[in-house]
């Protein structure tokens, strides 16, 4: 617990550092390095990045002879270097891109394969023509499925409630505990995302300046709230307040080695649930999982290749079957500089728990929940130590 409470402050001191300097003032600047704690954390005073490098190398050093736990020496060693090239980046000249996205995001992932998107593609086209939308384009087939599925913007609040009733029941069944807990939906506009769970405010800000069907308002219901964020982090904070879980569980850090997990269990919510009902929902996860892979290859190309963002963006709306004007406002989010490899976090998260959820028994699912929501992880940790 010394190890984490210490880790804690020093993220904390790092994250005002951080915060001193930056020179934006939009939604995702304001968030800085932490953008949500759970529990009061004392920042430990640094002059500088210098300061902070020696003192996060001095906590690393004592990782073998006092973490308590294997997994818990493979997850600080993880995050301090997660933390080490966050910090590198904030000072001249950073580091190259496939660094930062593979020490700070922890996969190997830079271009995702045409194989693997071919694959989506495959069962995209095999579930439109369950729906009867196949034939034709897949691409004029995708957008039609999808304009039939839209949800109107004066009810996407209320059908956004609904899934989050019904999400929480489900959730409920499974961990218990939870009846009283909520996000309510609240309209934003001119923001850098689709949606946001505030879990201090206990609101899920929802863009309407994008449009959703009906399946992606029921994913990100789970994937904000009910299994996803809000569990997660209600998980956290009951765990740090009990003395259960080290300090540094209270922090959710932003492009670090524990982001991939953060976002990987949100994803995996309808599975988590066993509500994946129909093949709408087999069409919508394969719809998000092909244009979550081709945003990672919009970020390689954007930060990697210095690809033009236009060309980036004809790009990945012709591979991803959006339009443009979509793919165009995805990139806002791609390009600022602290989120630029956290993009990885989304798919390469969720394809590092459904790797592992898909080997778990049905007996054995309690188990590996409590695995997974009682200790801090990296893609890495999570495949290493469950058994």
């Amino acid at each position: 617990m010394k190890l984490g409470s210490e880790l804690a402050a020093l993220t904390a001191g790092i994250d005002q550092l951080f915060r001193s300097a930056r020179r934006g003032s939009g939604f995702l600047d304001d968030e800085g390095l932490i953008p949500v704690a759970v529990a009061a954390v004392a920042p430990q005073p640094l002059s500088d990045y210098a300061e902070a490098t020696a003192a996060l190398e001095a906590l690393r050093a004592r990782l073998p002879q006092e973490a308590e736990s294997a997994l818990r020496r493979a997850y600080l060693d993880e995050m301090i270097d997660s933390l080490l090239a966050l910090v590198a980046t904030f000072q001249e000249p950073g580091l190259p891109f496939a660094e930062r996205v593979r020490r700070q995001i922890r996969v190997d992932t830079q271009m995702v394969d045409d194989t693997v998107l071919e694959g989506y593609r495959t069962l995209i086209r095999d579930r439109l023509n369950d729906l009867g939308y196949g034939g034709g384009d897949i691409a004029a087939d995708v957008r039609r499925w999808e304009a039939d599925n839209r949800v109107p913007p004066d009810s996407l609040l209320g059908v956004l409630r609904a899934f989050l009733v019904e999400g929480r029941s489900r959730t409920a069944a499974l961990f218990g505990g939870l009846e009283q807990e909520w996000l309510e939906p609240v309209e934003m506009r001119d923001v850098p995302f689709s949606a946001y769970c505030d879990y201090p405010g206990r609101t899920l800000m929802l863009n309407l300046d994008s449009p959703y069907t009906t399946y992606a308002l029921k994913h990100l219901a789970v994937h904000e709230a009910f299994p996803g964020h809000l569990v997660h982090l209600h998980r956290r904070e009951a765990l740090v307040a009990a003395g259960a879980m080290a300090l540094d569980g209270a922090q959710v850090v932003t492009s670090s080695a524990s982001s991939a997990l953060f976002e990987g269990i949100a994803d995996n919510g309808l599975y988590f649930l066993d509500w994946v009902e129909s093949p709408a929902d087999e069409l919508a996860i394969a719809l998000r999982r092909l244009r979550g892979a081709l945003r990672c290859n919009a970020a390689w190309l954007l930060h990697a290749e210095q690809r033009p963002a236009d060309e980036v963006a004809e790009k990945i709306a012709e591979a991803g079957f959006e339009e443009q004007e979509r793919a165009v406002a995805r990139l806002a989010f791609i390009r600022h500089g602290l989120r630029a490899p956290f993009v990885y976090a989304y798919w390469c998260g969720d394809m590092a728990v459904n790797e592992v959820w898909q080997k778990v028994s049905p007996v054995r699912r309690p188990e590996f929940w409590a695995y997974l929501y009682n200790n801090m992880h990296t893609p890495t940790t999570l495949r290493t130590f469950w058994a």
